[in-house]
């Protein structure tokens, strides 16, 4: 009788510990496949977001320069005015405020989607870059950075 008695405690026992585990266990691992979850839509976000800066220009007072960048990826860009925007001279430059956050000072970037409505692949926006003096002439540097942290970079000449 004592036997059956210490069997069925043991037994008992060991189905409360079962059930302890298996209720510490099983939350950490939903957890875990939901960042996993996560992290892979934001990756296959970074992998299919590609951007090329196609051309720049200013005028000829050089109060206003443009940038156009073209989507070369497979995927619509959203936030174009969530996106990062340096620029300046070769070695001296800048994160430039959108329009909306730099207020009444300069310099300060805009946008204009060129050939649609989006941003979608194919499509070319056109970056302007606004100073309210004549920046100088020189070798000058532009980098977009996209918000998902996809990038592109060019120097160019202004004279």
């Amino acid at each position: 009788m004592d036997k059956a008695i210490t069997t069925a405690l043991l037994i008992i026992a060991g189905i409360i510990c079962t059930i302890f585990v298996f209720n510490t266990v099983y939350p950490m691992v939903n957890r875990s496949s939901s960042a996993m979850v996560s992290m892979t839509d934001q990756i296959d976000n970074r992998m299919k977001s590609r951007i090329s800066i196609v051309h720049e220009a200013h005028t000829a007072d050089r109060l206003t320069v443009y940038v156009w960048v073209k989507n070369v990826g497979t995927t619509r860009i959203d936030g174009v005015d969530d996106c990062d925007l340096f620029f300046g001279q070769e070695g001296n430059f800048n994160r430039v405020p959108y329009v909306t956050d730099a207020g009444s000072s300069y310099p300060r970037w805009d946008y204009e989607v060129e050939n649609d409505t989006e941003w979608k692949p194919n499509v070319t926006v056109k970056f302007t870059i606004s100073y309210d003096s004549d920046p100088g002439t020189g070798t000058y540097f532009v980098k977009v950075v996209l918000p998902n942290g996809i990038d592109d970079e060019d120097f160019f000449s202004m004279s």
